[in-house]
C-alpha cells in the first residue's frame, strides 16, 4: 500500500467537444499529464456526467449542436453546487464580442483553436491550483460548521437547533428577496452563530437563563469569541456580523455592543427572528414549548416592545403561513 495509498487522487477533467477528433486528442494529451479525463460530445452528456461525479475543471467548446458552451457555462456558474469549479471555454471565435459573452457567462479562462498542448497544460494546472485553495477554504468552513454542531451537542435541549435555524434563516432570506451571497451567509450563520460558546464552561451552559451576574458576563463574551475564531477566513466575512450581533436588541438592550435598530445589520436581525421562534417552540428545563399561535403572539408583543425587528417578524409569520398552506 505505502506511497500509493498516500498519493492524492488525480484531478478530474471534463472535456466537452462535438468534434470527435479534437475531443480525443485533448483527452490523450491530458491523460499523459496524469489527469483523470472524461470526454463527451454534447452538453447533455456533460450535465449527466457532472451529476454522476463532479469534475475539478471543465474544458468546453463554444459552438456545439443543442446547447452552446456559453449557455452551459452560464448555467454551470449559476448553480451553487458547481459555481466554484473552473470553467474554460474553447473557441475558434477570435472576435471581441465572443470573448465578452464568455466573460459574462462566467468563464474562468479561454483556449483558442487550434489548441497548443503546452498552453492547455499551463492553463489547466494554474486553475487547478487555484481550485485547491478554494477547496481548502470550503473544508475550513465545513470544519467550523461541524464545531458549531459540537457546541450544540453540549446542550441536550437544543438538538437540531442549528439545522432548523439554518433552514429557516435561508427561507426568510429568500422570502424577503436577498441575494445568493447573503443566503449562503445565513445558511452558515445558522451553524456558526453560537460557535463562541465553545469557550463557555459546561456548568454555565447547563444553567440556561439562571445565571449569576459573573456567569452572565462570561456568557455575553461568546459572540466576540465566535467572531474572532472565524475572522481569519475571508470566505466567512459575510457571516461575521451574524455571529457578533445576533444577541443585539432593537431597543439597545442587547449585547455585546448595545446596537439599536438600523445599527444592527440585516442578516443578524433575520437570524434573531428565526432564533427566537425556535426557542419559543422548543421545550427547555425552565419552560414548556409553545404552540405556533402562542409563539407568534409573544414575538409580535416583544417586537412592539422594541426587542426584534417588527417588519421581519411580520414577514416571518407570513412566510410560515404560506408554508403551512403549501404543506
Amino acid at each position: 500500500m505505502g506511497e500509493s495509498w498516500l498519493r492524492r487522487r488525480a484531478p478530474r477533467v471534463l472535456v466537452v467537444d462535438d468534434n470527435a477528433e479534437v475531443m480525443l486528442v485533448m483527452r490523450e494529451l491530458l491523460v499523459t499529464r496524469g489527469y483523470d479525463v472524461t470526454a463527451v460530445s454534447s452538453v447533455a452528456e456533460a450535465e449527466t456526467e457532472i451529476l454522476r461525479q463532479a469534475p475539478d475543471i471543465v474544458l468546453s467548446d463554444v459552438v456545439m449542436p443543442g446547447k452552446s458552451g456559453f449557455e452551459f457555462c452560464r448555467e454551470f456558474k449559476n448553480d451553487p453546487a458547481t459555481r466554484l469549479i473552473p470553467f474554460v471555454l474553447i473557441t475558434g471565435l477570435t472576435d471581441r464580442e465572443s470573448k465578452l459573452r464568455g466573460i459574462e457567462a462566467g468563464a474562468d479562462d479561454f483556449l483558442n483553436k487550434p489548441i497548443f498542448a503546452e498552453e492547455m497544460f499551463a492553463r489547466v494546472k494554474s486553475l487547478l491550483t487555484l481550485k485547491e485553495f478554494t477547496d481548502e477554504l470550503e473544508t475550513a468552513d465545513s470544519v467550523l460548521c461541524t464545531l458549531g454542531l459540537s457546541v450544540e451537542s453540549r446542550d441536550p435541549y437544543t438538538e437540531g437547533h442549528c439545522e432548523r435555524l439554518s433552514q429557516n434563516a435561508v427561507a426568510l432570506g429568500r422570502h424577503v428577496g436577498l441575494d445568493e451571497e447573503s443566503i449562503v451567509a445565513l445558511r452558515r450563520g445558522g451553524y456558526l452563530h453560537d460557535l463562541g460558546k465553545i469557550a463557555v464552561p459546561d456548568e454555565i451552559l447547563g444553567k440556561g437563563s439562571n445565571l449569576s451576574p459573573g456567569e452572565w458576563e462570561v456568557m455575553k463574551l461568546h459572540p466576540i469569541t465566535g467572531e474572532n475564531i472565524c475572522k481569519p477566513l475571508k470566505s466567512l466575512r459575510r457571516v461575521l456580523p451574524i455571529i457578533r450581533s445576533h444577541h443585539e436588541h432593537c431597543d439597545g438592550s442587547g449585547y455585546p455592543d448595545g446596537l439599536k435598530r438600523a445599527e444592527i445589520p440585516l442578516l443578524p436581525r433575520i437570524l434573531q427572528v428565526v432564533d427566537v421562534y425556535d426557542a419559543l417552540r422548543t421545550a427547555r428545563p425552565y419552560k414548556a414549548a409553545l404552540h405556533h399561535e402562542q409563539a407568534a403572539t409573544t414575538m409580535l408583543s416583544e417586537a412592539r416592545a422594541g426587542l426584534w425587528d417588527a417588519d421581519l417578524v411580520a414577514e416571518f409569520l407570513v412566510m410560515l403561513q404560506q408554508q403551512s398552506q403549501v404543506a
